[in-house]
């Protein structure tokens, strides 16, 4: 179980650390509702996104493209990429190296 807080990313989407090291993070967001959005961003970490339930429609770049359970893709460093939940669940991003910013929220 982590001990890092579940933090509100959004409207029915929340955030949560489930383990750091300097080199790299895991992190469960969990999107209650369809429709929930994952604001579209970007930075310079190099990202894994593996979708553990729910469906989602990602933009990734200049391409939407739909994950559900058990799929996953890497997001490069710098891409613009967000997502709309179609079906609630959850994902689970890995990022190299860790979000910093996420230990501050």
């Amino acid at each position: 179980m982590s001990h890092f807080p579940i933090v509100s990313t959004g409207a029915h989407v929340t955030r949560q650390v489930l383990s750091d090291h300097p080199d790299l993070m895991v992190v469960a967001f969990r999107f209650e509702a369809s429709g929930a959005i994952g604001a579209l961003h970007d930075h310079p970490h190099v990202q894994s996104t593996y979708v553990e339930s729910g469906r989602f429609r990602f933009t990734l770049g200049d391409t939407d493209q739909e994950f559900g359970p058990g799929d996953s893709f890497v997001v490069p460093s710098g891409q613009t990429h967000g997502c709309v939940c179609l079906i609630p669940g959850t994902l689970v991003d890995s990022f190299t190296p860790r979000r910093d910013d996420f230990l501050k929220s």
